[in-house]
Order: structure tokens, then sequence, then C-alpha cells
């Protein structure tokens, strides 16, 4: 499937009167993919199709990201990002899921497990969450080691980084943060990069950059939901990525003795694209799902 086949297959809801995209296939279980930065639902093309065959599955592009709106004068958070999400569900009449999140999505999912947990704790009625799984990100903040330019995107100074930002900037960094023999290939940057661009996004990049500070500031909150999880919890890791690969599973096994931990060794920051089909492996596996 091409970038554009996915596009076309896609389809919008209002969030805040900004038009948000997203992908749905399948039926069953409903599963919610959820993205990390800074790209997009595309994310997911390449385990699609196994996925759709046993859920009903959701990839939405977050505001700001991919296809979506990306409106200037917006204040961009994991916080809202947690809300589009829960609106989405909301709006479709969805009551249960599961999470499988990247990234940046790792955060927005840990949020949406805090609430989970609070609203359960205040017998509130909220979204039951069936299971959760993390692949490689910042889950713990501290832990895991955010690119130079990630922190110079953050800092003050990020808006004048704009002009310099391109797609031979992003072809380094993915080379970076992919294992040895997973590398993008000059298609695939293109289309992470045609993600970023489109309607402006590039522009926006320091913006949502903002989402390292909320880390740091909510880090008790979203660190304690993974201690307390009672629900199925996953994380597979892409144990040779720089940023968030081996030491940050190594942590989720000590921090979260309940959970499953796998390491798919070889493979860096973007599992999901580099090693898709060890990743609906280990999934499946968790959730007692055949593969065949």
């Amino acid at each position: 499937m091409t970038i554009e086949e996915w596009r076309h297959g896609g389809k919008y809801f209002n969030y805040k009167g900004r038009s948000i995209f997203y992908r749905e296939a399948g039926s069953g279980e409903t599963l919610l993919l959820i993205h990390g930065f800074p790209t997009a639902s595309w994310d997911w093309h390449r385990i699609w199709e196994p996925l759709i065959r046993r859920f009903h599955v959701l990839a939405p592009d977050m505001i700001g990201f991919g296809f979506s709106a990306k409106p200037r004068a917006y204040h961009y958070s994991l916080m809202d990002q947690a809300d589009l999400l829960e609106v989405m569900m909301e709006k479709m009449g969805i009551k249960s899921a599961h999470l499988l999140a990247h990234d940046y999505g790792d955060t927005v999912a840990q949020e949406l497990l805090a609430r989970w947990l609070e609203r359960r704790g205040n017998h509130i009625e909220a979204l039951d969450i069936k299971s959760i799984t993390l692949l490689n990100g910042g889950i713990f903040p501290g832990l895991h080691r955010p690119r130079f330019i990630q922190h110079l995107l953050a800092s003050p100074a990020g808006p004048l980084l704009i002009p310099f930002l391109g797609q031979g900037q992003l072809a380094k960094t993915f080379r970076e943060i992919s294992g040895q023999n997973t590398q993008p290939t000059e298609v695939e940057i293109e289309e992470f990069w045609s993600l970023i661009a489109y309607n402006g996004g590039k522009a926006l990049l320091p913006r949502l950059m903002h989402y390292m500070h909320e880390r740091r500031k909510f880090r008790a909150r979203w660190v304690g939901a993974i201690e307390m999880c009672p629900l199925p919890l996953c994380h597979i890791n892409g144990a040779d990525d720089p940023i968030s690969g081996r030491r940050i599973a190594t942590h989720f096994q000590q921090t979260a003795p309940q959970a499953q931990v796998h390491f798919l060794e070889g493979t860096g920051h973007y599992p999901q694209v580099e090693a898709p089909t060890g990743v609906v492996r280990y999934f499946l596996q968790f959730l007692n799902i055949g593969i065949a």
C-alpha cells in the first residue's frame, strides 16, 4: 500500500473544529494504534493487514501530525492528544479497546491509563482498556536519550532552526536510530518527510516538542500508571535503539514485573517498520491470539 492509498482510504472526524484523519478497518475487538513523533499513522502500515484480520483497528493522525489539521495558533500537548482520542472513541460509540502505542504515543497511552485508574477509583465510567502494549519510547523520562536535534527543537532556539530542517536531516536522524541491518530506504525517508511537511507541518515541530517538558513535569503520574497497572501490559523493544532501547526494556522489567517484555535484537527505534513480523508475533502472543 502506498502512502497515497493510505491517505485516500482514510476518514475524518471533528475535534475542536479541526479535521482529524484516521484509518479504520477490520472487525472484532477494537485496537487503537497511537503513533509517535514526528510521523503519523502511516507508521503502522507494515503491520496493518495482520492486525485488521483479527481486530477492528483505528489508527488516527493526532492533531499536528500527518494528514490531520496543523493549526499554528494551538497549544499542543500530550494531555490534549489524550482528550482527542477519548473524543474519537466517544463519537464512534466505542466502549472498550486494546492500546498499541509507539514513542510519543506511549506517553499518550500512559495518560489514558492514568485516567482509567483515576476514574475506576472514583467509580466513574471510562473507556474500558483491555490491554496496553508499548513499543520504543520515552516511557521513563530521564532514562531515554533524545537526539541533540530534539533538545534544540525543544529549546527557545527551536523556531530558529525551522529553515534548516529538511529531508536530509530526517534521513541522518533515522539512520542513527535504526538498526544496522534495518536501515530506512530513500523511499521510506521521503514518505516520512512528506508526512511531516504536509500542510506546513515543518513549522510546528518546535511546538510539538513541548512534549519533552510535559514528560518531565508529569513523570510521577505517567510512570506511576505503569507501576500500578493492573491490566495486561506488554513492552516490545527494538533493543538497538540508542534513544529508548535495551535500557528502557530492562527498566520496564524491573518497574512492572507483571508485564511481558520482549526484545527485538538488531532493531532500532521503529520496530513496527524495521521488524514488523516480530512485532506482530509478540503482540499476538501476548494476547494469546494465533498467528495463522
